[in-house]
């Protein structure tokens, strides 16, 4: 069954059934559901490659997102259903691609074999040789996250920085003047992964601003790391009354960690951080945090990208988000 036996059983052209189901130009009302009938009543599918040559298009997406470490933590999986979910909206589909930079074989077969339209870039560095690459060659992507430059590009984010300094303002707010910032693992601090930089300096800036005390701990990105930190944590200062969090893999450790050297949450010790809600709230107590709103990021990108594909001319816009915290039960009085 192909196009051409559409349009005799509709009585119309190929080119009117083209239209029909493309909606490239208009057609009646009428011819449009005469159409659709026999569509219908055949089962047809048109063929994705046949298409793509046809247009141009290939009404799929990239989506490059590689995994931070070993795996992919809850808060990135949720990135990536959000960009599938908003992009089927929009009757795309998704590819992934799990590239850490320019050279790697996936992401240059994504763009030397033009397998999508366009992509959205996760796990953004500070310096980043993807986007510098998909600027150079002038291919369509948005970004979530941003680079330590992004003016000229298009982009969605979080404001880490701001986050992180909620985060203490709300703990100084509270009574505590010896706190703990747990970061990422090292290795991403030192590559410049853009959420843990951006976090250390808003962390660091504002405990300057209310003349606390603080150290810093780079942290595996599973609960067992967590578990570890945290008993570092008190081991190095024991007068530290409360932490910050910007990995959200680590969190459940970090409990557990708390709990065997005999801290209760929030009673003794107060916890805070930046995460999904839905993983805010998987512990015991609920994690004030701010929350990361990632089905909001992965629509903004996006609808940010559909909007550069339809017109590559447009001038390159972007969103930064800084959701307020979320008071819940693991913070209280010093």
């Amino acid at each position: 069954m192909n196009i051409g036996e559409i349009a005799r059983r509709a009585g119309v052209s190929r080119s009117t059934v083209s239209y029909a189901v493309s909606g490239k130009r208009p057609v009646s009302e009428e011819t449009r559901r005469r159409v659709q009938q026999v569509i219908a009543e055949l089962g047809y599918q048109p063929n994705a490659s046949a298409r793509a040559l046809a247009n141009g298009r290939t009404r799929t997406l990239g989506l490059v997102f590689p995994p931070a470490g070993h795996h992919y933590t809850g808060m990135q999986l949720d990135f990536i259903g959000s960009v599938v979910e908003a992009a089927a909206d929009r009757d795309y589909d998704v590819l992934l691609s799990p590239s850490g930079m320019d050279s790697d074989c996936s992401f240059q077969r994504l763009l030397a074999e033009r397998r999508v339209d366009g992509a959205i870039v996760m796990e953004i560095r500070l310096d980043d040789d993807r986007v510098s690459h998909l600027n150079e060659v002038g291919f369509p992507f948005v970004t979530i996250g941003r680079t330590a430059h992004p003016d000229g590009t298009w982009w969605v984010g979080i404001d880490h920085a701001a986050l992180a300094a909620a985060c203490v303002h709300h703990l100084a707010d509270l009574g505590h003047r010896t706190l703990a910032l747990v970061n990422r693992p090292e290795q991403l601090l030192k590559a410049g992964y853009e959420s843990a930089r951006r976090g250390l300096e808003g962390f660091t800036k504002a405990v300057a601003e209310r003349g606390l005390s603080a150290r810093t701990y780079n942290c595996g990105d599973d609960a067992l790391s967590g578990q570890l930190c945290a008993a570092r944590i008190l081991r190095d200062d024991p007068a530290t009354t409360a932490l910050v969090t910007l990995n959200e893999a680590a969190l459940g450790g970090l409990y557990r960690g708390l709990a065997e050297s005999g801290r209760l949450v929030p009673g003794d010790f107060s916890v805070t951080g930046v995460a999904a809600a839905r993983w805010a709230e998987t512990v015991t107590p609920p994690l004030t945090a701010a929350d990361v709103p990632a089905e909001q990021l992965g629509r903004l990108a996006i609808d940010l990208l559909a909007e550069r594909l339809d017109d590559p001319e447009s001038i390159p816009r972007s969103r930064l988000l800084a959701p307020p915290i979320s008071l819940r039960s693991s913070t209280g009085p010093a």
